[in-house]
């Protein structure tokens, strides 16, 4: 049985990709969860699942999900480049009034789901510890760096714990070159939100949302030291396929963390102000 059996959990985005993976499985944990589905019904998987719906901008809607919950695995929200006022509203607005519902609720610990894109503009040729500078390739990006910060504020000013989990791409499996060094696998997401979940922490920490891949762009060496995650899964074991395939990306995304989000929307070096004009 896993250590986190028995706590009382409240998953946002239940509805989710992510948030689908993690269901049955923080169930099949022992887990006591109460998942929120946004504005979809959801149908509970066990007689230990309670379900809600509601948008998480509403606090009568935060106060249906965290009902009872010790623990909230945050995976709601916009999770691709969007427009940055639906943007502002589903990861700022919104995450500000769970954070505000946890404290009305005396939950002790918030999970939120960060992303690699609040690094995305680091260079493919950087390795990059967990104190590493934010560099977001858009709105979304900027939107989990502020989101890491709230989430720091929050244990400062209230003593809300937090683990911020930088997913980098959440897959069955890695299909593309990028996802050598992003992929993070179903099993080890699984182990990474339950260790996020028990272990004890020092108030706040980051960690990187990985396997455990060979071409890496993270380090996270200090995941193992602050939750005790170790990875099992590789995306080296699809890389003889994947190598054999024509990369995606433009010439632009292939040099950056980010990939695809970092070239939406984005400005060439020749057409920037101050550039010499032909």
């Amino acid at each position: 049985m896993s250590e986190a059996a028995g706590i009382r959990v409240a998953l946002s985005g239940a509805g989710g990709q992510i948030g689908a993976v993690l269901r049955p499985r923080l169930l099949d944990a022992g887990i006591v969860l109460r998942s929120g589905g946004g504005p979809t019904a959801l149908t509970p998987l066990s007689e230990a699942e309670t379900v809600t719906t509601g948008d998480l901008r509403d606090p009568e809607a935060v106060d249906r999900l965290l009902e009872g919950a010790e623990v909230l695995v945050h995976m709601a929200g916009t999770s691709v480049e969007r427009p940055m006022p639906e943007v502002i509203e589903n990861n700022l607005v919104a995450l500000q009034a769970v954070y505000e519902g946890a404290r009305r609720h005396a939950v002790r610990r918030v999970i939120f789901a960060s992303s690699n894109h609040a690094f995305g503009m680091h260079s493919v040729n950087d390795r990059l510890d967990i104190d590493a500078p934010f560099r977001p390739d858009g709105a979304y990006g900027l939107s989990k760096a502020w989101g890491e910060l709230m989430g720091q504020m929050y244990w400062d000013r209230h003593g809300i714990e937090g683990v911020a989990i930088r997913i980098g791409s959440a897959l069955p499996r890695p299909t593309e070159f990028r996802h050598l060094s992003t992929w993070l696998g179903h099993d080890d997401l699984t182990q990474l939100v339950l260790r996020s979940i028990a272990a004890p922490i020092p108030g706040y920490v980051a960690v990187w949302g990985a396997s455990n891949n060979p071409r890496s762009y993270w380090d996270n060496s200090a995941a193992a030291a602050a939750i005790g995650y170790r990875p099992t899964q590789s995306a080296e074991d699809w890389a003889e396929e994947i190598l054999g395939q024509e990369n995606p990306l433009d010439p632009v995304a292939r040099t950056l963390q980010g990939g695809s989000f970092t070239t939406i929307d984005y400005t060439p070096q020749d057409q920037r102000p101050g550039r010499a004009k032909g």
